[in-house]
């Protein structure tokens, strides 16, 4: 995994805008209707060229396929899991139920949206297993070939996948006795998909809002000590799927869920961090951005990083179209390195992705390279005052 040796690199959290063409046949499948397998393919392929020279030209040092291939973070897995079935109506979201005209509204702005939701996904009605990788082999490629066939690329490729939390979540367990059965299995499917990842060449992120956001989804009304238990079953089944994968080529990327809401039912960083650095990783991917929790750097000075760990520090928000200053990026960027006590750790990130469904995204694309560009410009500056 590479380190700030002589600049703060920057890097992001995985999803990015997808070419409108794309997005529809997306929604299009995920509501039912007959699309052309091979006219995704096509899109999704030249997508992925595309955003990597449009992130090289923004200044990523750390780059991926944007997540191009796929209709979602973690909903594409319905096509290679077996087991998965139906729909199902995801649990409200503790916060935006205390404001019911914001949940008005959302529901409204939702509605009008063309967009792959992530709300309702799939229920589990039978044995979870990992049916087919040729369209995981078929990605890897694309992206491997994409990169070898440019002169300038990035200073190193990492690649997306979801955690087994995340899917534990979200798809409602209609078959397994036991949620930690359910997990087990969904563990076993995706290491998979973690080992081919890696020895593809490319750094592993694990996306991992689960870890901070079901505290105030399926956990809302249950006592804090319930949620802590499932983040640190959740971290243990992460560690037995990354077993055979060297710890420095996994980072892991928590959030509080990528919507604009009050947020003010969120976990606090400081009762997460110790369980989340149990995980047997080179790193993380954290969001200090946004209104909500860009204090909590500071818990970065308590709960002090492994020898061996780097931070990417969330410092551009994605959730709102103001271009931040290069100058509130690399203050951003400073307080990091001084509570982390050495800016080779530290890079500068996005505090979530900016399309994590296709078609969800509240950023246009040409204000979205505008931050990317910001980031770049703040982490220079802070670069030549931290080195």
């Amino acid at each position: 995994m590479q380190w700030s040796t002589d600049r703060i690199l920057t890097t992001h959290t995985g999803s990015l805008p997808r070419p409108p063409e794309l997005t529809r046949l997306y929604v299009r499948r995920a509501r039912g209707e007959a699309v052309d397998a091979d006219d995704i393919k096509r899109l999704g392929k030249t997508a992925v060229t595309q955003i990597i020279d449009k992130q090289v030209a923004a200044g990523v040092d750390i780059g991926n396929n944007g997540e191009q291939q796929r209709e979602a973070f973690f909903l594409y897995v319905r096509h290679r899991i077996t087991g998965l079935g139906g729909s199902w109506k995801r649990w409200p979201r503790g916060d935006v139920e205390r404001y019911p005209l914001l949940k008005q509204q959302m529901t409204e702005m939702l509605a009008a949206r063309e967009a792959v939701g992530n709300y309702e996904p799939p229920r589990v009605v039978g044995a979870i297993t990992y049916a087919d990788d040729s369209e995981l082999k078929a990605e890897l490629a694309d992206f491997r070939a994409a990169l070898d066939a440019r002169a300038r690329g990035f200073a190193e490729p990492f690649y997306t996948a979801p955690s087994p939390g995340i899917i534990v979540g979200a798809m409602k367990n209609e078959y397994y006795d036991t949620e930690d059965t359910y997990l087990a299995a969904v563990a076993a499917a995706l290491q998979i998909e973690y080992e081919a990842i890696v020895q593809s060449g490319f750094l592993l992120q694990l996306d991992c809002p689960d870890l901070a956001l079901e505290r105030h989804l399926s956990y809302n009304d249950r006592p804090l000590g319930d949620f802590l238990d499932f983040v640190e079953r959740v971290v243990d089944a992460i560690n037995k799927a990354i077993v055979n994968v060297p710890r420095d080529r996994v980072r892991l990327h928590v959030c509080w869920g990528n919507y604009e809401g009050p947020h003010d039912r969120d976990v606090p960083l400081d009762d997460i961090l110790p369980i989340l650095q149990q995980a047997k990783v080179g790193g993380f991917v954290l969001p200090f951005a946004n209104p909500r929790h860009q204090h909590e750097y500071k818990v970065l000075a308590k709960h002090r990083l492994a020898d061996d760990q780097i931070i990417c520090a969330g410092v551009i928000d994605d959730l709102t179209n103001f271009v931040e200053h290069p100058e509130v990026v690399a203050e951003r960027l400073e307080r990091v390195a001084h509570a982390v006590g050495d800016p080779k750790r530290v890079m500068a990130a996005t505090d979530c992705g900016f399309d994590t469904s296709a078609g969800m995204g509240r950023v246009p694309e040409d204000v979205v390279w505008a931050k990317f560009r910001a980031m770049a410009e703040g982490a220079s500056r802070a670069s030549e005052r931290l080195f």
